[in-house]
């Protein structure tokens, strides 16, 4: 069976007329013969929409009990059942009712597709997961309802539903949207010009993005290797010499000439994996890139010009920056160059040779300088083979002179050759094979004795001899080096991965690459160095007070770096200082290397700290939303049914009963009570959370708690059946307190549970202290969710965050422990949630603790071990 095909139609914002223009495709495909029905859609009370729906066929709803309410969501057996064609499902993101088989919409969407039904839908920009955040930072909303942008970049189909921010707000005027009065409070907030062309920008480049991945996606099916303009892509390539930083700069003015366009920097790393670029260049070459928004991207091919341009081509870049060749004349004429080679391949991408200050002066490769040739030990063996060694063969050679011809005279001399250049290398050996060849000439070529050839075959014998010791020399010396880099290579390699995997494992990733890198080298000490801000550039001097210390690790810190016996600049700002001995060239390569990455460590900590300085006051501002989300409500219900009482009562124009009357006073009074509990549970989480709130302890029983908490609670609370054995002892808590405990928890139990089965508190003795189980059977919590419910302002399963302040469970639990006590969940059997308060005993206390004479004393050592607590969590 087909797998069916997702098509989304995506707004910037509520109204643009997603739901709308779905339905209008709906009709035409049901004009087309296509077996099209409506599973769900949700027209928010807009006219319009409804109107829209008209004669589609409407699947049924399936009604969902949940915490005493019926809610409605769609019908997936039914529409699975039924099996049309095309299924229309409004709302993408749409959380559905816990309890349903899906947690998410998109997840009932994922079954109707892989029943091979077609489904058209809907979402806004700012349901997209990717852009939660950003949404709430430009509108200052939290979106709770999200969806995975991999739902959403997997439809075949996604149609941007626009409109202007004039026409939306226009429409919302109109009474087009919202009910007319929600209108201004609309237009205020969140349908603010600003915010709208915001979102409008968002959904717009989140589009386009999706339109880049299937253009790709088109040309890699069809094998489209040419360049398609449809956006700027400038590739610089980077060689890691020092013309980088030029070549990096310029290609970003070039891509910063187009809106949208993009920078990406590629290095080319030859496949033999020899011949490498200097790593610390690259390194700080490609912290530049990302600075200035670009990527940086690394392959590996032996034909650089064609692994360039097949990076280039991957990518559909329009532009190629490269910088001119640094190789001499001379070795321009003997090969074109990569530049010029790249230039007469690219076809139709534009290629720009950029200009820079190290054109025409060669080659620098560092490996092939310092440690990297043969050391002086060998060379001087070389030579010493070549003075003694050729002596030596030549009297053996004299001494067998009769049983032995020319040819094989050479072959001795040849292989006398190879090994002194596997001895010394290139010059012992070339030494050696010119003086084997003069050897060669005067002892054994007739006429011996005599630097003269009689015959012209010898002197050709002789001047092949002489070619082949050279090249042969030659190539023993290259594969000397080849391997001297190679473990060079090998030695930096096993460096830097000890050190990568050092700041890894560590706490702390700055201290930890110092200190790495201190101990690799032998060091005194190690210190990074950072410009003062507005210091002047200065002459490297000791004590310079344009630089502070940004990190140090060892011994005694350098404060300027004309103090260390080395010092790495990193950038105009930053630079590592090392104390101890001078480092040869090849280890300061290394360290340059390490030196850019601790800038990037520098960095990234400090980021961490503003994000961790940042968290704080985040968490405020999201407390504080939630708070005047929930209380905005909660407070004004009661003041409108207070204030509505209060208006008819005094008014004149109606006359009222008594029954009418008393009536009136009894919401009125009601209405206040719940006023008054509510500005008493804010205190009390804020006097708890500064950890000022006043405990009197004192000995109570649970049979005389528990009433009273259900007096409180109402008439409705008589059906809450009560389990408390009359052999219970007390309880050591506050009696005003633990009264607001069980109001809090036995009130969740009774709005929670169904109608049939009440809530049930049982209380026991077990270890020392009363545990009381409040015991509902509603749908219960989910345990990965039930920390998440101990949070202040958070109501789960709620589908709004206007549908009170969730404190009840919050203030409990740190009325609990204010108390010495602890409040837990727990899963009812049969389903539902069990809410456990645990108290300590009065009878324990006095047996274990007679020192403890006050009930003031017992509080405030609970507040202190409470606050203790906090502070170690954090």
């Amino acid at each position: 069976m087909a797998r069916g095909q997702l098509r989304i139609y995506l707004g910037a914002a509520p109204g643009v007329g997603k739901t709308f223009t779905m339905l209008e495709e709906a009709h035409r495909r049901r004009e087309r013969g296509t077996d099209v029905v409506v599973g769900f859609v949700e027209t928010h009370g807009r006219r319009h929409t409804a109107q829209m729906i008209g004669d589609l066929e409407v699947v049924p709803r399936r009604q969902v009990a949940y915490r005493g309410a019926t809610f409605e969501e769609m019908d997936v057996d039914a529409i699975l059942a039924r099996r049309p064609e095309v299924a229309i499902v409004d709302e993408l993101a749409h959380t559905n009712v816990p309890g349903s088989r899906n947690a998410k919409r998109w997840q009932d969407i994922q079954e109707l597709l892989d029943a091979g039904v077609t489904v058209l839908s809907t979402v806004n920009i700012q349901h997209l997961e990717s852009l939660n955040d950003v949404v709430r930072q430009i509108t200052g909303v939290v979106q709770h309802e999200t969806v995975p942008d991999e739902v959403a970049r997997r439809a075949e189909q996604v149609e941007l539903v626009d409109m202007t921010p004039e026409a939306l707000r226009r429409r919302m005027a109109h009474g087009n949207i919202y009910e007319p009065d929600k209108v201004d409070a609309a237009l205020g907030n969140y349908f603010r010009v600003g915010n709208l062309t915001a979102l409008r920008e968002l959904a717009l480049l989140w589009l386009a993005d999706k339109v880049d991945e299937q253009l790709d996606r088109y040309r890699a099916e069809h094998r489209i290797g040419g360049t398609w303009e449809t956006r700027e892509r400038v590739v610089v390539a980077l060689t890691g010499g020092p013309e980088g930083d030029t070549l990096i700069r310029r290609a970003a003015r070039v891509a910063s000439r187009g809106k949208g366009s993009e920078l990406l920097a590629v290095h080319v790393s030859r496949s033999d994996g020899l011949a490498g670029a200097d790593p610390a260049l690259l390194a700080r070459q490609r912290l530049l890139v990302e600075s200035l928004g670009g990527t940086y991207h690394q392959v590996i091919g032996s034909d650089v010009p064609k692994a360039l341009l097949d990076f280039a081509r991957g990518v559909n870049a329009t532009q190629l920056v490269l910088g001119a060749s640094r190789r001499g004349r001379l070795a321009q004429i003997f090969s074109a160059g990569i530049g010029v080679t790249t230039t007469a391949r690219s076809g139709t991408i534009d290629v720009h040779l950029v200009t820079h200050e190290e054109i025409g002066q060669g080659r620098r490769r560092p490996l092939l300088t310092g440690q990297a040739v043969l050391p002086r030990s060998r060379r001087i063996a070389g030579f010493a083979l070549a003075v003694i060694g050729l002596p030596l063969l030549t009297v053996v050679l004299g001494t067998v002179r009769g049983d032995l011809a020319l040819a094989s005279d050479i072959l001795f001399y040849l292989v006398w050759v190879i090994l002194v250049a596997l001895v010394g290398g290139l010059w012992p050996a070339v030494l050696t094979a010119v003086a084997g060849s003069l050897l060669l000439d005067y002892y054994f070529t007739p006429p011996t004795q005599r630097f003269t050839i009689a015959e012209g075959e010898h002197l050709l014998s002789l001047l092949i001899f002489l070619i082949i010791a050279v090249a042969v020399s030659a190539v023993v010396d290259v594969a000397a080096r080849r391997t001297r880099e190679a473990a060079q290579a090998s030695a930096d390699a096993s460096t830097l991965a000890t050190v990568a995997g050092s700041v890894l494992r560590g706490d702390r990733p700055l201290p930890a690459l110092l200190e790495r890198l201190r101990e690799t080298f032998g060091l005194e000490s190690v210190t990074l160095l950072e410009r003062r801000p507005d210091a002047p550039p200065s002459p490297d001097r000791p004590h310079d007070p344009s630089w502070r210390i940004a990190a140090t690790v060892g011994g005694r810190p350098c404060a300027a770096p004309g103090e260390g016996a080395t010092d790495v600049p990193i950038d105009d700002e930053l630079a590592l200082v090392l104390r101890g001995h001078p480092l040869p060239a090849a280890d300061r390569r290394i360290v340059e290397a390490f030196a850019a990455q601790a800038a990037l460590a520098l960095r990234q900590g400090r980021l961490a700290q503003e994000a961790a300085a940042a968290r704080p006051l985040a968490e405020a501002d999201r407390m504080r939303t939630a708070l005047l989300a929930a209380v905005s409500h909660d407070l004004r219900t009661p003041l409108a049914s207070a204030k509505a009482a209060v208006t008819s009562l005094r008014g004149h124009d109606v006359a009222f009963s008594d029954d009418d009357r008393d009536e009136l006073l009894a919401t009125a009074d009601e209405s206040l009570d719940k006023l008054a509990r509510l500005v008493a549970n804010l205190l009390d989480m804020s006097r708890l959370q500064a950890g000022v709130i006043g405990v009197a302890l004192a000995e109570i029983g649970l049979e005389d708690a528990v009433p009273r908490a259900l007096d409180e609670l109402g008439p409705h609370a008589r059906a809450v059946r009560v389990h408390i054995p009359p052999e219970l002892p007390a309880v050591q808590a506050d009696p005003a307190l633990l009264e607001r405990v069980l109001v809090n928890l036995i009130g969740n139990a009774l709005r929670f549970s169904p109608p049939d089965r009440p809530p049930e508190v049982a209380a026991r003795e077990q270890d020392g202290a009363v545990r009381l189980r409040v015991t509902d059977h509603g749908p219960g919590i989910p345990e990965d969710a039930r920390e998440h419910m101990f949070q202040p302002f958070q109501r789960l399963g709620d589908r709004d965050n206007h549908n009170g302040v969730g404190l009840g469970l919050a203030l409990s639990r740190g009325l609990a422990e204010a108390m010495s006590g602890t409040l837990t969940p727990d899963t009812t059997p049969g389903g539902g949630l069990t809410m456990v308060l645990t108290l300590p005993s009065a009878e324990v206390r006095e047996v274990t603790a007679p020192d403890e004479t006050t009930a003031t004393e017992a509080a405030d050592r609970a507040i202190v071990q409470r606050l203790r607590r906090r502070t170690t969590e954090r």
